[in-house]
């Protein structure tokens, strides 16, 4: 099939990081009302048209720099997020921890899940490269379990979190795991990440350079209107959370689900054209990226602002978490996916959101 061109940015696109400005310097802070509807739905927009100027920004680089480039902008927005709500109002120790927990269960099990459903359902099977998903699963692995699980078992100080100079560390060896994984993505290794020879797909043509510098720029604008519209959003979600009596922890899984929605939709369309090696690396890439990256920006924060982070999960979350990696290495190790794992994985994330409500 032949490239299709892109020659220009769709009007949406362009107006909805503008429009968030507009809404941040207008509305200012919000309660629970109508006008808190009228932020979200400008937030969701610019979520959606930042992950829009990053995939045309992504298709000038090529890959897989497109997908790190994805990735990378996801991940300013969960920061951008989670240090908002943290700086607003009441302490929020377990924030972190809950967005953490919420966006690897989703890249695993929910984003890729769905993949493998829509690309087996259509497809009837999907291939992608073992060695690539393999290197994704040996960072996201050991982050995982250093942020959430090996908290709970130190004991320099009580209770579900790092002292100050174990927090540092452990910020400092999550960016060295990302600077390797990126160097094994980029260079070293860059094959693995690549499209299998035969994959289907559509195609588009590089676009042009003025046209990628305008996505870049209004990228940016998208970027900082999402950052503070949350901020400006913090205390009607609170107030959403605390009047339908649900779980504070249930705030993490929106925060992880608001920032991973358009990344899911890139994903679902990637299996659906028989791609799943480019929707495993939006999955998967992205939760590397976001503890890689968001680790150490929320860790500096807290210590800046004095602030607890409290990141140990429970024991049932841990199990969960141990099950999850356990599916995965068998879901990825052998290079073909069909229906029964894509079900497999949903049933996982299913689980995981109802002990939230029901511990």
């Amino acid at each position: 099939m032949p490239a299709q061109a892109i020659d220009r940015i769709p009007l949406f696109f362009i107006l909805a990081p503008l429009a968030g400005i507009a809404a941040w310097l207008g509305f200012g802070k919000v309660g629970l009302e109508l006008t808190a509807l009228l932020i979200l739905a400008s937030l969701l927009c610019c979520v959606v048209a930042a992950v829009h100027h990053a995939e045309i920004v992504a298709l000038r680089v090529g890959e897989p720099f497109g997908g790190l480039i994805l990735a990378l902008s996801v991940t300013v927005i969960e920061a951008g997020l989670i240090i908002s709500l943290m700086l607003s109002g009441d302490p929020k120790p377990a924030l972190m921890r809950d967005t953490m927990i919420a966006t690897i269960v989703l890249v695993l099990h929910g984003i890729a899940g769905l993949s493998i459903l829509v690309g087996g359902a259509i497809h009837r099977e999907n291939r992608f490269r073992v060695p690539g998903a393999n290197a994704l699963l040996a960072v996201l692995m050991p982050m995982s379990v250093l942020v959430l699980i090996v908290p709970n078992h130190v004991v320099s100080v009580p209770g579900p979190y790092y002292s100050l100079a174990q927090l540092a560390f452990v910020s400092l060896i999550c960016l060295a795991l990302y600077a390797a994984f990126l160097f094994v993505q980029t260079n070293r290794h860059r094959e693995y990440f690549l499209p299998e020879e035969g994959a289907g797909g559509e195609g588009h043509a590089r676009p042009s350079g003025k046209l990628t510098l305008l996505s870049f720029l209004l990228l940016c604008v998208a970027l900082f209107s999402v950052v503070m519209l949350a901020k400006c959003l913090a205390p009607a979600l609170e107030d959403g959370v605390g009047s339908l009596g649900a779980p504070a922890a249930i705030v993490g899984v929106i925060v992880a689900a608001i920032v991973l929605l358009p990344e899911a939709g890139a994903a679902l369309r990637a299996a659906a054209h028989n791609r799943m090696q480019s929707a495993i690396n939006l999955a998967l890439g992205s939760g590397v990226a976001c503890i890689g990256l968001t680790l150490p920006a929320v860790a500096f924060v807290a210590w800046w602002y004095e602030m607890p982070l409290a990141l140990g999960v429970s024991g049932g979350h841990s199990v969960l978490l141990a099950l999850g990696f356990a599916v995965a290495m068998l879901t990825y190790g052998t290079g073909r996916t069909n229906i029964l794992s894509g079900i497999v994985h949903l049933v996982l994330a299913a689980t995981f959101v109802f002990t939230i409500f029901a511990p």
